[in-house]
Formats: C-alpha cells, sequence, structure tokens
C-alpha cells in the first residue's frame, strides 16, 4: 500500500459509522430527488426485480443509512445510477465536518 492509500485509510478510520450511514441516506435521497421517485415508487421498482420491501421499510433504511450492501446495490440499480463518485463521498464528508482528505 502506497503512503498516499496509508492516509486515506487513516482519514477514513477517523470517520465515523454514522458519518458513513448519513452519506448513504444522503447519496440515496439525493437521487431519487433527482429522479422524483417517491418510496413507494422505489417498492415498487424494486418489486419488479424480485425483491419486496414495502415504502415504510424503505424510509426508514434510507433516513438511517443502514442497508446491507445488496439493496444499496438493488436501489442504484432500479434507479438507474451509474455510480457513486469518489469526489462526492469527500465533498459529502467535507459538507458534515469531517474530510476525509
Amino acid at each position: 500500500m502506497s503512503t498516499t492509500d496509508n492516509k486515506a485509510v487513516n482519514h477514513a478510520s477517523a470517520s465515523t459509522s454514522a458519518d458513513w450511514r448519513q452519506l448513504v441516506q444522503r447519496i440515496l435521497k439525493a437521487e431519487m430527488s433527482k429522479r422524483g421517485t417517491k418510496y413507494q415508487d422505489l417498492s415498487d421498482r424494486l418489486a419488479q426485480i424480485g425483491i419486496h420491501q414495502s415504502a415504510d421499510n424503505l424510509r426508514n433504511k434510507v433516513n438511517k443509512g443502514i442497508m446491507g450492501a445488496d439493496l444499496l446495490l438493488q436501489i442504484m440499480y432500479v434507479l438507474n445510477m451509474r455510480r457513486i463518485e469518489r469526489d462526492d463521498i469527500v465533498d459529502i464528508f467535507a459538507d458534515l465536518g469531517h474530510p476525509l482528505e
């Protein structure tokens, strides 16, 4: 691992789990807002690929920023998200007052 990689790991470890949950929350809410997607719409889209989550359950998971990686990827898929950019992650952490770099 390079020195640059070690610095990134050290900064990332200084952030809390709550910060990472807030990152998930912000990213998903922003993507849903861009697309005008409500939680019931998200539930319906997930059901189309065989994933059954109620709108209330999704709202709770997104608002808490806590979900499994599989559900996160499924949500990204049904929202047609192309990627999560590293720079976006860095920017959100900076907004939270916990810069990663």
